[in-house]
Order: structure tokens, then C-alpha cells, then sequence
């Protein structure tokens, strides 16, 4: 049985971009606009990471992290972030919130499958 990964990203270009990478690599993937798209589709399948943005409209990333980690059956999933954003202050506040992973847009499709290697188990 193939690993779920939850897309968030305002982009549908990026969304588009990862989610060929992941599929290439075997991956199922569910896609979302925003948090707010994100939340809603979390409806108790099993999500093996989230991979999300976090400049986007209607719920940022970052409150997407809290509003996860709040619900029981997804406490517990690693969540990556993919951004432009590559302050150590914004990288901390994704960490304090529940990140388990940083990557800085652009990325190269093999960074990105490495890390999600290491946090989808």
C-alpha cells in the first residue's frame, strides 16, 4: 500500500511540480489551495506527511501546523514546509508550532524526496 501526501500550496504550479515528483517516486497525493482546503479534506484517512506553503491566503501555514496538531488523528504526522521563506525566525516559529522539515523554494526534486524519505515511515 502506497504512502498519502497532503499538498498545501496556493500555487497550483508547485502543487503540480511536487506532486509529479512524489508520484514518480510512488507516493499518493491529495492536494489543497490553503489551510483552510487543507483542514477540510483531513477526514480521518491516513496521512503520512503534509507538505505545505506558508504565505497563503485564508490560513497561512503556520496556523495550519497549530490547527493539525489540535486534531487526535493527525497529531502526530510530520509536517514539511516548502516556502520562500528561509528566516531563522519564521524556521523557528514553524518548529515551536510542529514542523518537522524546512525546505526553501526553489527546491530540487531530489532534496525534496530525501527529506520526505525521512519523515514518511
Amino acid at each position: 500500500m502506497s504512502k498519502t501526501i497532503l499538498i498545501v500550496d496556493d500555487s497550483a504550479s508547485v502543487r503540480s511540480v511536487v506532486g509529479i515528483a512524489l508520484k514518480g517516486a510512488g507516493y499518493e497525493v491529495i492536494e489543497a489551495c490553503d489551510g483552510k482546503d487543507a483542514l477540510s479534506k483531513l477526514t480521518g484517512q491516513k496521512i503520512h506527511l503534509i507538505v505545505s506553503d506558508v504565505n497563503m491566503p485564508n490560513m497561512d501555514g503556520i496556523t495550519l501546523v497549530k490547527e493539525v496538531r489540535k486534531l487526535a488523528s493527525y497529531r502526530f504526522t510530520p509536517i514539511c514546509m516548502l516556502t520562500t521563506e528561509a528566516e531563522q525566525s519564521k524556521m523557528a516559529e514553524g518548529k515551536a508550532a510542529g514542523a518537522k522539515a524546512w525546505i526553501v523554494k526553489p527546491f530540487q526534486p531530489p532534496k525534496l524526496l530525501n527529506v520526505v524519505s525521512k519523515l514518511v515511515l
